[in-house]
């Protein structure tokens, strides 16, 4: 008899450690009769035999195993562990099974720390749309409700909030843009581009488009190295121009007036990250710099340094991440490196063909 026991233990506890979540079986008498190498991880070694009220003390899960153990057939609940520095949630069920004469419960953990987490960037999304369009929103419904009021026959705040007015739509306007490219960048981001780009003339065509506004600001661009190079890579050459424009525009509104700006560009023979030859374009500016303390969340959805002085100049908040979603498709990576009255250096490493 003792053998059939020991057989059908071990029978179990194969059947559990082929289920791919952290279980446990449980007996009618409130003990654990197995425990999978994922519930080890979870809870710890040497289970088989504890008491489960022992092991598992959160609330709910032990009010879910009371009342599968008292008949119920399945319950479900949330659990949530701390594993490491981060807090981990899992999706707990429990449910009667009956192999051979035995009456066990058996304990599923299925981490869905993932969807959670998807879930609140969705919420925090939804939330800082609506923030950033209710400031311009707000703004208009006032000075439309003013010019038909008081404003009625007031020729000179007619024209001065017309003038705002104009202001606040651009600024939806730029907003929504936005939002459509990071879609659409997104929804790439898992397929390779399959054209061939020439870098260096492409970032000599962002320079002469960004003349203009860097005229505007007094500040000057300077490509270094050979104008005639050539340095190709696999790539998507709108996108990748958009990554150059961005982050052109961004030096020359917050590396200041009477700035300088420089573009270089590189090969480099072997990048570990990449594993192999890579090019290397960098955009860096003089101005104030960035502390250190922002740079790891720079290319985050509407994380902005200073935001009243970003949306002073026309920023939405959403050109870095943009940038990184490109950058991402083709398989580079983008590295940042600011010292504090010094500049900010962005630096794209992108596969050589």
């Amino acid at each position: 008899i003792k053998g059939a026991v020991m057989r059908n233990e071990t029978i179990f506890s194969a059947l559990l450690e082929a289920i791919p979540l952290a279980g446990l079986l449980i007996t009618d008498e409130e003990r654990i009769l197995c425990a999978n190498s994922a519930a080890t991880l979870l809870f710890g070694d040497n289970l088989v035999g504890l008491a489960y009220i022992s092991v598992l003390r959160h609330p709910a899960v032990l009010n879910a195993i009371e009342v599968t153990l008292g008949g119920q057939a399945e319950a479900k609940t949330r659990y949530t562990a701390a594993l490491g520095d981060q807090d981990v949630t899992y999706d707990m069920t429990c449910r009667r099974v009956k192999l051979g004469k035995k009456n066990l419960i058996l304990v599923c953990f299925r981490d869905v720390t993932d969807v959670e987490q998807a879930t609140q960037m969705r919420r925090d999304f939804v939330a800082n749309v609506s923030h950033e369009l209710r400031t311009p929103l707000t703004t208009l419904s006032g000075f439309i409700e003013t010019l038909q009021g008081p404003a009625r026959e007031d020729e000179a705040a007619r024209k001065r909030f017309l003038g705002i007015m104009s202001k606040e739509a651009a600024r939806m306007n730029r907003l929504v843009d936005d939002l459509l490219s990071l879609s659409r960048v997104e929804s790439d981001e898992r397929m390779r581009p399959i054209e061939q780009v020439e870098l260096n003339t492409l970032l000599q065509s962002c320079i002469i488009t960004m003349a203009a506004p860097a005229k505007s600001e007094k500040v000057d661009i300077t490509l270094l190295g050979d104008e005639s190079s050539e340095y190709f890579i696999q790539g998507d050459e709108d996108q990748l121009r958009q990554v150059f424009n961005n982050l052109l525009e961004n030096a020359i509104k917050y590396g200041g007036a009477n700035g300088k700006i420089t573009v270089g560009i590189e090969l480099v023979d072997h990048d570990a990250t990449l594993r192999g030859p890579a090019i290397c374009s960098c955009v860096c500016d003089t101005g104030p710099g960035i502390d250190p303390l922002h740079i790891p969340r720079l290319t985050e959805r509407f994380y902005r340094v200073d935001s009243h002085r970003s949306r002073a100049v026309g920023g939405t908040g959403l050109g870095l991440a943009i940038v990184k979603h490109i950058v991402n498709r083709h398989r580079g990576r983008l590295a940042i490196a600011s010292t504090l009255g010094e500049g900010t250096a962005f630096s794209v490493l992108l596969p050589a063909l």
